[in-house]
């Protein structure tokens, strides 16, 4: 195991997308975890879904907030804005980064390719930028840079499960494209100017309060509505669901061992860089997962104990930018971290649907 040389109490950390699903999360796992750490939120709140899941999530920040010595600021702005992401990183002087925000979904990246270069290559870059420019004048500067890549990295890849050790030059979305291409881009800032980084590959992370976006809230919701539930790929497709809370655990336990800098025999840094994949390593056929996600919607009193839920489902062929499996080898981040996702699909799901009755008084 990695021994941590990154201490979070008492440090700043900066984390984008703190409005978001995980960056919510991790948010209120460092107020419950760590004492006296000045935590500065960015995040603007666009309207990509639902807005009032993100006023809840940051609401559940502020009643943390209460019972924790921890600091917590937000600012509502896009990491795009190079001045703004600027001022920050001087004003605060943050020792780790963590960044999450980004355009996410695979499908939106085919209609609306804007806002995937705007916020995950652009912003991106002023964040990288703005890591650079924390060492100048014999600064300290930024400890460990931690950022989101993505599963859908892995493109058409054939083998599973999916190992870091893969090529990954194949992506058959423009979102996959951008998250390989965040990537490349750390990975370039950590050879020139020595910034600690770890990229975190995600796999289909879900839970309460999570991006309406997602399947298993889409589903929901026009269960709910008695509408037809599309199944792709006949049903065949299958996915490394990742509860929440695991992600988060994962990201909390990275952030305190960034990787060591080192020079090379020719005098220039090797770069303190590395991947990880964070998923649950148990990939789920999308069939048994909208069997399990009725059952404990049902449970949860959001639809009725009679449920008709065969006449409720459609199979359908794949569409264009998904892929047939996801499956993470996470042997490096249990043998680096000591640590493994392992909360079970059907005690999430009724984390979530219980979630979905309460916020949505169903």
């Amino acid at each position: 195991m990695l021994s941590q040389n990154v201490k979070l109490s008492n440090s700043t950390v900066l984390i984008t997308g703190a409005a978001g699903f995980i960056g919510s999360n991790l948010v209120r796992e460092i107020l419950r975890s760590f004492k006296n750490v000045n935590i500065i939120g960015v995040d603007n709140v666009n309207n990509y879904y639902d807005v009032s899941i993100k006023e809840y999530r940051l609401k559940e920040i502020e009643t943390a907030v209460e019972v924790s010595s921890c600091k917590w600021s937000f600012v509502k702005g896009n990491i795009a804005d190079k001045e703004l992401i600027d001022k920050l990183f001087k004003e605060n002087k943050p020792d780790v980064v963590v960044n999450l925000a980004a355009q996410a979904g695979v499908r939106y990246s085919i209609t609306n390719p804007d806002a995937y270069i705007e916020a995950n290559l652009i912003g991106f870059y002023n964040i990288l930028e703005a890591c650079r420019h924390s060492y100048d004048d014999g600064e300290r500067g930024v400890q460990h840079l931690v950022y989101a890549s993505s599963s859908s990295v892995y493109g058409s890849n054939k083998k599973v499960p999916y190992s870091t050790d893969d090529k990954v030059d194949n992506p058959v979305s423009l979102y996959a494209a951008t998250k390989k291409s965040n990537e490349l881009m750390a990975h370039a800032y950590s050879k020139l100017y020595n910034i600690p980084s770890t990229g975190l590959r995600f796999f289909t992370v879900y839970g309460p309060a999570g991006r309406p976006d997602m399947a298993y809230f889409g589903f929901t919701n026009k269960l709910l509505n008695g509408e037809k539930i599309k199944i792709f790929n006949y049903g065949n497709c299958k996915r490394d669901f990742t509860y929440v809370d695991d992600i988060v655990e994962g990201v909390k336990r990275v952030m305190q061992c960034a990787p060591i800098k080192e020079t090379g025999g020719d005098g220039l840094p090797i770069p303190p860089y590395r991947v990880y994949n964070i998923g649950n390593s148990s990939p789920e056929n999308l069939l048994d997962f909208v069997d399990i996600l009725q059952q404990e919607l049902i449970s949860a009193g959001v639809l009725p104990s009679d449920y008709d839920f065969e006449s409720h489902k459609e199979l359908v062929p794949m569409q264009a930018g998904d892929v047939p499996v996801t499956f993470a080898d996470t042997s490096a981040l249990e043998r680096d971290f000591g640590f493994k996702p392992s909360t079970d699909l059907r005690a999430g799901l009724r984390r979530f649907a219980r979630w979905y009755k309460e916020f949505y008084k169903v």
